[in-house]
């Protein structure tokens, strides 16, 4: 019966689509086309999880199989060790190659497209091959304090290893010996003893010592906020520049000998350390270090041994299928910060136009100059290092993607030490997450991803979708409803349930193998599983309408140029419901600094090659701002935006400092008229363009940005009406349209 209805589509498809005569009526049979068969890259994908060692290939064929009959067309293919006891086949051990070959050759004959995690466990790049001085790494230091004068050989303490974020827990025993043994000297720098010396405050975070998981762990910052202060330091408070004095070349065998002038004198030796990220939750024996995010030597040797040996198992892949394995994926970023970087030192001058090494003692908390040179240093330190994460790791895998004909998709956010938005940016294919209700709220990462598809023009926004602990099987597709449309009306366009648990024992074991208490229990298992094909046919037709056209938006959020930094759009802007914010009738989008350069006016809209247009651009209160950027929101102006935000005071680094404050402010000068902000909400008119600015903005402002009232107020000066808007807020909505 299956294949008569098959056959009457086809014909019936085949006599929609020769009615078609000029190029829109084409685009329209197109959609009636797709809607009643919707093509493979509109179906729903799962997370296809394998329980440390627990595969077959029969099950594998069966999983797959299942899925194909019930509408799957992609899965996210990763092992992990969440307590289910062990089983018989290690982790890369041939028999395990030999099933993961036999599940690729499986998807490659179904039509599955396969997502492989460039790494162990649900996080990250590694294993017990990568050496601890290929890890992620930190500066550490110890403190000696000496009195003057007169030669002296002084012992200087060897620095110990910051406590990793998730505990020593979570080594092996050999990986905690490696751990506490690895180490490389770095610097020896002193400086005059200072009574009631002042310390920076929360230096472990802005030096990037630990960050811990945004979604699931209270008060982890959006952001993290400094405190501005030009004065000279006050007496005690920091050390002077020119008394920090570089004793490196005295180091030998953790001893200095040196000529110590008059007075009280702290020596402080520099080092790096193993930061203590490990594969988690890796199976057993893919349990090892994190590579080093910032070097792609270290990255290459990760994927050496892990990818690149799966490639030459799989063989040649077949070019004329629509499945296989097509994606390499980085999932939620959860191994913490790193602060260190082969040659640091070199690409900081090269990135930030002066040497670091004199401000090493900021790591540790410690004054130099006064607090804000202080804290200049240590958003130049972030930078350099987000820029060397971004290219040496993230672009450096998209680019292995490439070479190997496949893309990559990235899950931008969570412990990530970058700004969400940036390391996103870099994927073919940005991902977000949502939770099941009660768990933890990612809403924010939806937000974010949809942004950057609709900036980059990138048709499909996957989620990790309704991802759960402790739910067991009480979810079904009813019960998912109300959250489903919120995805949709999100911008996501393609579901990826979590969790469908790979079935490796026999079909007479039920419910069979599960992922401990993770997931919704998305399997062949599930008592409904063989009447899923009708539900995963309505998801994708609505996936493919989803998938055309571009999204309508009227407001543009510039992201602050910091790291890390997640996007929280005004709690105004958005409903009543914290855990599914709907958008209001003006809808947005934000835009990371890397992409707001390629930014142009077209016809009065702030416009993107993508084809996206924005009415009104609206700037975050952070203070801080580059002459780069600055100079490219000028421009915009000049050519005619409207733009909505308080001035800058000054750059946020040391480079060029202070002749980058200098043209901070002759910009605002040109653009605000000055900084006394004006009562109200007025306008600047500059070139063809408008700033609206003003104390209302300072009075009412919400994470960073102008409440909505504030932005719908412009919008209506400008005549733009709301998009959407239903009684009672009863209504979601997403308004896209043709391309052309």
């Amino acid at each position: 019966m299956k294949y008569i209805y098959a056959a009457i589509m086809a014909l019936f498809l085949i006599l929609i689509t020769e009615g078609c005569k000029n190029e829109t009526e084409k685009e329209l049979c197109l959609l009636r086309k797709e809607f009643i068969v919707p093509p493979d890259g509109a179906r729903p994908g799962v997370y296809w999880y394998f329980m440390d060692g627990n595969l077959s290939k029969e099950g594998m064929t069966k999983d797959l199989e299942s899925m194909k009959q019930e509408g799957i067309g992609f899965v996210v293919f990763l092992e992990v060790n969440v307590g289910v006891p062990r089983g018989k086949v290690d982790f890369l051990s041939d028999e395990w190659k030999e099933c993961f070959k036999h599940a690729v050759k499986e998807c490659e004959r179904l039509g599955i497209t396969m997502i492989l995690g460039i790494g162990p466990g649900w996080t990250g790049s590694g294993g017990p091959w990568v050496k601890a001085d290929q890890s992620m790494r930190h500066l550490v230091s110890s403190s000696t304090q000496v009195s003057g004068a007169g030669i002296k050989t002084i012992q200087l303490e060897k620095p110990a290893p910051k406590p990793p974020y998730f505990g020593e827990g979570t080594f092996t025993p050999e990986l905690k010996e490696k751990w506490l043994d690895y180490y490389e000297d770095v610097a020896v720098l002193a400086f005059p003893s200072t009574n009631g010396q002042a310390a920076i405050k929360d230096i472990d975070e802005k030096a990037l010592y630990y960050r811990a998981p945004y979604s699931s762990v209270p008060g982890v910052k959006q952001y993290i906020p400094r405190e501005i202060q030009n004065e000279p330091a006050k007496p005690g408070e920091g050390i002077a520049e020119n008394q920090i004095i570089d004793l490196t070349s005295l180091l030998k065998d953790g001893s200095i000998t040196w000529d110590v002038p008059n007075g009280e004198w702290t020596i402080m030796r520099f080092g790096i350390r193993n930061n203590g990220a490990v594969t988690r939750p890796a199976p057993f024996p893919g349990i090892g270090f994190e590579c080093d995010k910032s070097d792609t030597t270290a990255l290459l040797a990760h994927l050496d041994v892990f990818t690149e040996e799966l490639f030459s198992v799989i063989g040649e892949r077949n070019p004329e299928s629509t499945g296989g394995l097509k994606i390499l994926h980085m999932d939620s970023w959860e191994m913490g910060a790193q602060n260190w970087a082969p040659r640091l030192r070199e690409e900081f001058k090269k990135r930030r136009g002066y040497d670091p090494q004199p401000y090493f003692t900021v790591y540790a908390g410690y004054i130099v100059g006064n607090k804000d040179i202080s804290e200049r240093f240590l958003w130049d330190l972030r930078q350099t290092m987000q820029d060397l994460m971004l290219e040496n790791h993230a672009l450096a895998v998209k680019n292995y993607a490439a070479r190997h004909g496949m893309q990559l998709s990235i899950e931008p956010y969570d412990m990530n030490p970058m700004q969400d938005l940036e390391l996103g940016a870099i994927a073919d294919i940005p991902m977000c997450e949502f939770w099941s209700p009660g768990g933890y709220n990612t809403s924010f990462s939806a937000i974010e991803g949809s942004s950057l598809a609709n900036i980059k023009g990138q048709r499909v926004l996957p989620s990790e979708a309704f991802t759960a602990s402790g739910d067991g099987w009480r979810q079904h597709p009813a019960s998912m409803k109300n959250q489903t449309d919120w995805a949709f009306a999100a911008g996501i366009n393609r579901l990826t349930y979590h969790t469908f648990q790979h079935q490796s024992l026999p079909d007479s074991i039920r419910p069979g193998m599960t992922m401990g208490g993770y997931g919704i229990h998305w399997d062949r298992n599930q008592t409904w599983w063989p009447y899923a094909d009708a539900y995963h046919t309505y998801v994708s037709r609505c996936q493919m309408m989803l998938q055309y056209g571009v999204t309508v938006a009227d407001v543009l959020y510039l992201a602050p140029e910091e790291a890390p930094f997640v996007f929280k759009a005004p709690a105004s802007a958005l409903g009543n419901d914290s855990y599914l914010p709907d958008k209001k009738g003006y809808n947005f989008d934000v835009c990371p600094p890397t992409l707001f350069q390629s930014a142009f006016m077209e016809d009065g809209y702030i416009t993107f090659h993508s084809g996206m247009k924005y009415r009104l651009l609206v700037l975050p209160d952070f203070k801080m701002m580059t002459p780069k950027m600055i100079h490219k929101m000028e421009a915009l102006i000049k050519d005619g935006a409207i733009v909505v935000g308080l001035p800058p005071v000054s750059v946020p680094g040391l480079t060029d400092y202070p002749n980058a404050d200098k043209q901070i402010a002759e910009s605002v000068n040109r653009i605000w008229g000055g900084y006394d902000i004006p009562e109200g909400l007025v306008s600047n008119k500059y070139g063809n363009g408008r700033i609206y600015w003003g104390s209302d903005i300072v009075n009412n402002s919400e994470n960073l940005y102008p409440s909505y009232d504030i932005t719908s107020a412009v919008l209506k000066k400008m005549n733009v009406c709301e998009d959407f808007s239903a009684d009672n807020d009863c209504l979601r909505y997403i308004h896209k349209k043709s391309r052309k």
